[in-house]
């Protein structure tokens, strides 16, 4: 919903400030609404899944939820009963539907919100670029200690970890998650990014990735699907250059250094090498020593004055090619605005369903405010709503926000 028409003709039906734009997904979670009745042979189930789910995106939109039991007693209010048409939910009741209810079946939903999404702008510099960017990496949602089902492995100093590891795909022109799986917070397994990249790799794709997802496996496989890469390799990965190409004005600008063809690892290994022409882009960058780590140790040498990128894109200008990656930051902007300001920061259920539920609602309530707003979602945005719904903002203020967002250029 634009800011153009956000009129209130039906402010008669829907009392409730702020309810009517939780509506747009209404219809869409009550197709979930019978979804783990399955075993309920006495009939008396009193919260179900579309209830469940608009509960939790009342929570993402309201500051003062911050808890399980402040969504129950959110539950309470009169209003919240009628708008949602839900009974008042105990805390008992609350834990055991998130065991019960089919996280996977948000993403239908998420699906069909995406293709009404509004586009929030794209870079000019990027129009040659046909495939669509797709930003790949995951990030660590920390959890309570409590926790016990977080609690599968320790560190190497021996202390505990506890956390979920989402592995994000990330529509950089639409500025939000397609996908999200969550997985163990260990590198293998199922939990290794590349792995999880691996098995949901779409085509017409372009996958902008850091070092860890340099693997010539997954080269391959997504240049055989008619998708393309952009992935920042190691400073000591083998190569054998084939052609050196000349570098333009517009690419020396930009801090490119180097472009070549070139033939990735080593001839001992050969039947593991790219199966494609790979192009190798060196960029200058700012050397910066890496802080962090774990108490009394290092978190890794010092970065290379240089970064390596690999890409099987052959035609797109070097400058574009060092731009593409540059915008691989974005997701790591996002992650903060998702886990800070969109309640993941703090899990409502310690069952790894009701992990997966809250992150999947997570993204619906970012789709919403890119449909509501036609913008990319921000801090200020999220406040401005969270203002109204509680009654400190009124309508003229919110649409007076809304279109002074159509205005701002990106």
């Amino acid at each position: 919903m634009r800011a153009d028409n956000l009129s209130v003709s039906d402010t008669a039906v829907i009392e409730a400030r702020g309810f009517k734009y939780l509506l747009n997904v209404m219809p869409l979670l009550h197709k979930l609404h019978d979804s783990g009745c399955a075993r309920d042979h006495a009939h008396n189930r009193t919260l179900f899944y579309d209830q469940y789910a608009a509960l939790m995106l009342v929570a993402m939109f309201s500051p003062a939820i911050d808890s399980m039991r402040a969504i129950c007693r959110a539950s309470d209010l009169k209003n919240v009963q009628k708008k949602l048409g839900v009974k008042r939910v105990s805390p008992g009741s609350f834990s055991e539907s998130s065991h019960i209810f089919d996280p996977q079946l948000l993403l239908g939903v998420i699906d069909q919100l995406s293709v009404k999404l509004h586009p929030v702008g794209h870079d000019p510099r990027l129009k040659e670029i046909k495939h669509l960017l797709t930003l790949v990496d995951a990030t660590l949602l920390k959890a309570l200690p409590k926790m016990a089902e977080a609690m599968w492995a320790d560190n190497c100093d021996g202390s505990k970890r506890f956390a979920w590891k989402l592995h994000t795909q990330f529509v950089l022109e639409q500025y939000v998650p397609q996908r999200i799986d969550i997985t163990r917070p260990l590198n293998g397994g199922k939990g290794d990014e590349a792995a999880v990249l691996r098995a949901n790799l779409q085509s017409g794709r372009c996958y902008v990735l850091d070092r860890y997802f340099g693997q010539f496996a997954l080269f391959n496989e997504i240049h055989a699907i008619n998708s393309s890469y952009v992935c920042r390799i190691r400073d000591n990965s083998s190569f054998e250059v084939i052609q050196e190409r000349e570098l333009s004005t517009e690419a020396l600008q930009a801090g490119i250094v180097r472009d070549s063809i070139v033939t990735l690892g080593t001839a001992s290994k050969a039947q593991r090498r790219p199966d494609h022409p790979v192009r190798l882009i060196e960029v200058a960058c700012t050397p910066h020593e890496k802080r962090g780590g774990r108490k009394g140790k290092t978190a890794g040498p010092p970065a290379q004055e240089t970064l390596l990128i690999a890409t099987d894109l052959l035609e797109a200008p070097a400058e574009v090619i060092a731009l593409i990656y540059r915008y691989r930051w974005t997701i790591e902007i996002f992650f903060r605005f998702f886990k800070h300001l969109l309640g993941c920061r703090h899990l409502y259920s310690q069952h790894p369903n009701g992990v997966a539920i809250q992150v999947y609602c997570a993204i619906i309530a970012c789709l919403l405010l890119n449909l509501w707003t036609g913008a990319k979602p921000n801090k200020a945005t999220l406040e401005m709503f969270a203002w109204y719904f509680s009654g400190w903002a009124d309508e003229s203020e919110l649409q007076a926000y809304l279109q002074k967002l159509q205005k701002t250029p990106e």
